[in-house]
């Protein structure tokens, strides 16, 4: 599996804990930059991530920002992407088992490095439920055919 992560510098602080589960997983990553704390414009970051996973180079992502907000409203953009801003294990867990989410939002100023590890590692581990859920992220993507033409 591949996972492409990218954040902006409010979310620079997860990065190393988000990088420590997936290589403990031994996943690949594809890391989209930043790289340090000069400031950086979170729709950049969220663009690279949202493509290489629309573009199948990435199985997965991880983008992270000071909120977790504005680089997923930003990587939503991409046709395919359906990115989630959570901030418990309950949210975490629930965007893959309800919505598939394929990339996982998180803030650097809301949640710390101890909570983003543990909501990556349920992220990861929790599959797709399917049955009555899959009518409804099918909808998500007529949706997503509709506008994105």
């Amino acid at each position: 599996m591949k996972i492409a992560i990218g954040c902006d510098h409010g979310g620079i602080v997860l990065k190393p804990a988000v990088k420590n589960v997936l290589e403990a997983n031994k996943i690949e990553i594809i890391d989209m930059g930043c790289f340090d704390s000069q400031s950086v414009d979170y729709p950049d970051l969220a663009l690279k991530v949202a493509e290489a996973v629309s573009r199948g180079e990435a199985d997965k992502g991880i983008i992270l920002c000071g909120t977790g907000i504005g680089i997923s409203i930003a990587a939503n953009k991409v046709k395919g992407i359906r990115a989630a801003v959570c901030h418990d294990l309950f949210t975490a867990q629930m965007c893959a088992q309800h919505n598939d989410a394929n990339v996982l939002s998180m803030g650097g100023r809301v949640i710390d490095e101890d909570l983003a590890a543990k909501m990556v590692q349920i992220w990861l581990d929790t599959p797709f439920e399917g049955g009555r859920h899959v009518g409804r992220v099918a909808k998500i993507s007529q949706i997503e055919n509709k506008y994105f033409k």
